[in-house]
């Protein structure tokens, strides 16, 4: 078993008009006659990236991958402030799904999510389980708003001093203040340096939290501006709707899953995401497995993450 395919490029690609004026970038990749699969990227907002097609046996799979709405490579982008977010909601995204599924003639697919993808995956597959031939979940979430209020107050506790410069950034002088509202803020500010500066305060955030080693070096995507802004302004618009599902949604409706066979790879000391959602979810969905890998947080590079994901996938690769 490989830790990761060698790299691929996309045998076919377009944009997809999905309404509302957006048009989502797609691609697909591997073998066109393979067992269709579909990408979930994280975030919301990061779009995807060319090593995600590497987790996938390339003879194996016809692996479709696209950017969400704002993101990526789809259009219109959410770097300009002026696009309006209002049309871009959880239930766009799963609708934006099966558009696409229809689109490129596919019946059922096995749908793989890492962080926030797999909260989409999730609902996706309690709405279409008839379309949702496997899961493979990474970094597991459900995006609940104590999850949220845990990413962004009280792992805190683990991080004082980043949290400190987050809450600084934040410009509140209350510990108990909405941070995540007060981002929002910031981030829809009529002055661009304002928005520079709080979409790069946001990031510094998110990095310190995903890694539990401080001096890994952050993904270059990171050092892109029009990059940052996109993140921070999507995950904060996303996050303070509390990504528009029921409190305990996905675990209340996880019957619907029966049937749908699924791995979940998770990190022991994932301290974003802590193993306790995905433990929780493992409960309640008949046929799941749960892959702990110890010694992993909410990163990719900790060995046993991506070989966990890839023989998930590999064991879903043939029916």
């Amino acid at each position: 078993m490989a830790a990761l395919y060698p790299e691929v490029e996309p045998y076919a690609s377009g944009r997809l008009a999905v309404g509302d004026g957006q048009r989502i970038y797609w691609e697909a990749c591997g073998n066109p006659a393979g067992r269709p699969a579909l990408v979930l990227h994280g975030g919301p907002g990061s779009g995807c990236a060319p090593g995600m097609r590497r987790l996938f046996d390339p003879g194996a799979y016809r692996v479709i991958l696209f950017d969400q709405r704002g993101s990526g490579r789809s259009l219109p982008h959410a770097s300009d402030p002026a696009v309006d977010l209002g049309v871009n909601t959880t239930h766009h995204l799963l609708e934006d799904i099966e558009r696409l599924r229809i689109h490129l003639g596919i019946e059922r697919w096995v749908i793989f999510g890492g962080s926030w993808g797999s909260t989409l995956a999730l609902a996706y597959a309690e709405r279409r389980p008839e379309r949702t031939a496997a899961l493979v979940l990474a970094y597991v979430g459900l995006s609940r708003p104590a999850d949220t209020h845990w990413l962004y107050h009280g792992v805190g506790r683990y991080f004082p001093e980043a949290w400190a410069r987050f809450r600084a950034g934040a410009g509140v002088g209350d510990a108990d203040a909405n941070l995540v509202e007060a981002y929002a803020r910031l981030l829809a500010s009529p002055d661009p340096d304002v928005r520079a500066r709080a979409a790069s305060d946001w990031c510094d955030w998110e990095m310190a939290v995903i890694s539990l080693d401080p001096k890994l070096p952050r993904p270059t995507r990171y050092a892109d501006p029009a990059f940052r802004y996109v993140f921070a302004r999507v995950v904060t618009h996303y996050f303070r709707h509390a990504v528009w599902l029921g409190e305990d949604e996905l675990l209340t409706n996880a019957h619907r899953l029966v049937g749908i066979p699924g791995v979940m790879v998770h990190g022991r000391l994932d301290l974003g995401s802590p193993l306790a959602g995905a433990w929780a979810l493992q409960q309640v969905w008949p046929g799941s497995r749960l892959v702990v890998v110890e010694n992993a947080g909410h990163e990719s590079t900790t060995p046993g993450m991506n070989e966990g994901v890839v023989a998930a996938l590999d064991r879903f690769a043939r029916g």
